[in-house]
């Protein structure tokens, strides 16, 4: 197998040759050899980059010259050095090829033809059969160009001489493309397509197949990792195909193979498109979202005619990819009227979407297939994780569409948990004793775009207790457009109150640290934060903002290259990975809810006071230590006259962390005892501690009166209960009389501070 890390970076694959031309007004600037499906074509092509300055400035009667005695018809070769001039010369250069091909007994040859980065350049591909001869065939169309070039020479003549050339060479090896023997799904897309891999394989070893899969982190065969690093790519596909026994292969395909080497496979059995967003634009002439799409999409071009297309029916571009495909399309979407899954059901397809809370399968003809609660899916963060659910419903139909049985794709949905176990590093979910006291959540994540950053932000703040922050370990990999990083840094100062930078230096790619952290500094001024540091590593800076967490608060750490190590500091210092449950405990909290708010509200129905108290006991006997449940008891007891029971369960959830919106409330309650039993001062400083976090909580103004009154402080307490009507009352003659009531209130007692 080849060694980790050949798939995406061009500075690992084989180098382009750059062949040097007898007229300098023509180079060939890239000859490469692509050995599967790829952007030009569903079979192995070369492709070949030619600077043309020459022929851009031709003059247009040497040029209309030139075009006749190819025996170009209606030729317009439009003015030197303009885009029309291009079109002229790009006319040309496929005429060439054609005339080679025919030349060395190819017949009629594919060819395409494309704009380059300049005017100058032109991009151009034509299919090979033998590697040798086609990169030299590839050379010789550059110097038919630069032949051209001189009026002296026929073209006959200059075709022929390389078509000799080409014809002299050696055939060389064929493609090393494998035509797979066992299903293959394909995934890509620039978000979730390592997730989306690892839930169809957990999928397919649930129903017992011997399954392997390739991603950017490695080659695993039926979980065990057999080779680690960025595996993307074709390698990938050899690894897994290569494996003895295999029954199902998944193969997470990168754009870097794709356009580097072209896919590892000549076919796949279904494939996934996750979705298109700004990722890596700039490099290898991908410039736009529409020509990373079109990207993308060579893996649905290649899907057998009997097999399925899963496309994203929420992402315009992604769902335009169904007019390419000769395959049966799956639509998935989050919105059940979306009209991409009536189309694909409409044209014999079949959709997959979330329909009152559950994941449904649609198909032409039957009722919604119920596969399983979106609550009951663990990856989904009880529905907390928009992306994972998209992420869900996608692996769901392309496990369905390999032909894995109906119950193990809906085992899998219900135990493929956000862990290190089943998904590492991405959305990992934590729960770190903090040395202040209390718990903070700490979320590891692969987060490397704008579009993951803003998810990871997301889950985050759905995560965080009520009132509590969200910390940001941010970075991501040098090889992003300046303007992505700049963004990245505004999309991170609106959404967590506080940001830390770090720098991944196996992952700058050829940009200086600091010029990194400048960009991401300069983001964040956008948004007014100011003065942010910097760390030479990911794990210094999660180290850097624990100290800072305070209970309930989120620490999210966009991690990469030091997943492990961070992993073993937080496990160190006491910290555990959260289950489903705990997870789930979270989300509600944070929607100031608690998991049973059911149960808990079913408590106060009715009148039978012994039949409360005994379903409020059995909460708390059922889930030992929970503050709320707790505090729920507390407030039975009250309510039954049992102050003495109450104090000492008020005072127990508030020592457990009982959080707001209970928080003060449980403080209210317990001062309001305190004051039936005769303890009066303790009261007293219950409520001063409430109303100086919330100065204008009427409940908690009219208690103090009633203690300020038990205390001998009546003036104290009608002057306090005059201020607290004012505050609460809307009341048209109240209102109009508030000056004169204030004035009152003053008169018995002024304000001190």
């Amino acid at each position: 197998m080849p060694h980790a890390g050949t798939e995406s970076s061009p500075l690992t694959t084989t180098e382009p040759e750059v062949v040097s031309l007898p007229v300098d007004q023509v180079r060939v600037d890239e000859v490469r050899v692509l050995d599967g499906p790829n952007l030009y074509f569903a079979r192995p092509a070369i492709k070949v980059i030619l600077h043309v300055p020459g022929f851009l400035d031709l003059k247009r009667t040497d040029a209309e010259a030139l075009a006749r005695r190819l025996g170009m018809r209606s030729a317009r070769p439009g003015k030197r050095g303009t885009a029309l001039r291009q079109r002229f010369v790009m006319r040309v250069i496929r005429t060439v090829t054609r005339r080679v091909g025919t030349e060395i007994g190819a017949g009629r040859l594919g060819v395409r033809v494309r704009a380059g980065q300049t005017v100058d350049d032109v991009v151009l591909a034509f299919p090979w059969v033998h590697r040798t001869r086609g990169r030299v065939a590839g050379e010789q169309v550059g110097a038919v160009m630069a032949g051209l070039l001189d009026p002296s020479r026929r073209a006959d003549e200059v075709i022929e001489e390389a078509a000799g050339v080409i014809l002299a060479a050696p055939d060389g090896p064929g493609p090393s493309v494998l035509t797979p023997t066992v299903p293959v799904a394909s995934v890509t897309g620039t978000n979730g397509k390592t997730t989306t891999t690892r839930l169809m394989a957990h999928m397919c070893m649930s129903a017992g197949l011997t399954t392997a899969w390739s991603s950017t982190d490695g080659v695993v065969v039926m979980g065990e990792t057999k080779e680690e690093g960025d595996f993307s790519g074709p390698a990938g596909a050899r690894g897994v195909l290569e494996t003895p026994g295999l029954e199902i292969g998944i193969l997470e395909t990168a754009r870097g193979g794709m356009l580097l080497k072209g896919m590892g496979v000549t076919a796949n059995d279904v494939s996934v498109v996750t979705n298109v967003s700004a990722d890596h634009l700039g490099l290898q002439g991908i410039d736009t979202l529409d020509q990373l799409a079109e990207v993308k999409a060579i893996v649905t071009t290649v899907t057998k005619p009997q097999g399925w297309v899963v496309l994203n029916g929420d992402d315009p571009r992604v769902w335009a990819m169904r007019f390419g495909i000769k395959a049966k399309p799956w639509a998935f979407s989050l919105d059940p009227a979306s009209p991409a899954l009536w189309e694909s059901i409409n044209s014999g397809g079949r959709g997959i979407t979330v329909l009152d809370g559950e994941i449904v399968v649609l198909s032409p003809n039957g009722d919604p297939d119920r596969l399983v609660k979106i609550v009951d899916v663990p990856m989904t963060l009880s529905g907390l994780s928009r992306n994972n659910i998209a992420n869900a419903v996608a692996g769901a139909a392309a496990a369905l569409g390999l032909g894995v049985p109906r119950s193990a794709v809906v085992e899998g949905l219900r135990t493929f948990a956000p862990d290190p176990e089943h998904n590492w590093g991405r959305l990992n979910t934590y729960s770190l004793p903090l040395p202040s006291g209390g718990k903070a959540t700490v979320i590891m994540d692969m987060a490397h775009n704008e579009a993951g950053l803003e998810a990871l932000l997301d889950v985050a703040r759905g995560l965080a207790a009520p009132g509590g922050a969200v910390r940001l370990g941010l970075g991501c990999a040098g090889d992003r457009a300046d303007e992505a990083i700049v963004a990245m840094g505004e999309i991170a100062g609106r959404g967590a109150e506080e940001v830390v930078l770090k720098v991944a230096r196996h992952y700058l790619r050829g940009r200086e640290a600091e010029d990194l952290l400048g960009l991401f500094r300069e983001g964040l001024a956008k948004v007014g934060v100011l003065d942010v540091p910097g760390y030479d590593t990911e794990l210094e800076s999660f180290e850097a903002l624990v100290p800072h967490a305070l209970d309930g608060d989120v620490i999210a750490l966009m991690c990469h290259a030091e997943r492990t190590e961070v992993d073993g500091w937080i496990r160190a210092h006491g910290g555990k990975v959260d289950d489903a449950r705990s997870i789930r405990r979270k989300v509600v909290a944070a929607r100031g809810e608690h998991e049973l708010e059911a149960d808990i509200a079913a408590l106060w129905e009715g009148d039978d006071e012994q039949a409360r108290l005994a379903a409020a006991q059995e909460l708390v006997d059922g889930h030992p230590g929970d503050p709320r449940l707790v505090f729920e008891l507390a407030g039975v007891k009250d309510a039954m006259g049992d102050e003495q029971g109450a104090i000492g369960l008020y005072e127990e959830a508030l020592a457990g962390g009982l959080r707001e919106p209970h928080r003060h409330r449980a403080q209210l309650q317990l001062a309001s005892s305190l004051r039936v039993v005769g303890r009066t001062a303790e009261a007293q400083h219950l409520v001063a501690d409430v109303l100086e976090a919330r100065p204008h909580n009427t409940a908690a103004l009219m208690l103090r009166a009633l203690v300020q009154a038990d205390l001998g402080q009546e003036r104290q307490a009608v002057a306090d209960l005059i201020r607290a009507t004012l505050e609460a009352t809307t009341d048209v003659d109240t209102q109009a009389y508030r000056r004169a009531l204030r004035a009152y209130a003053d008169e018995l007692a002024p304000v001190t501070d």
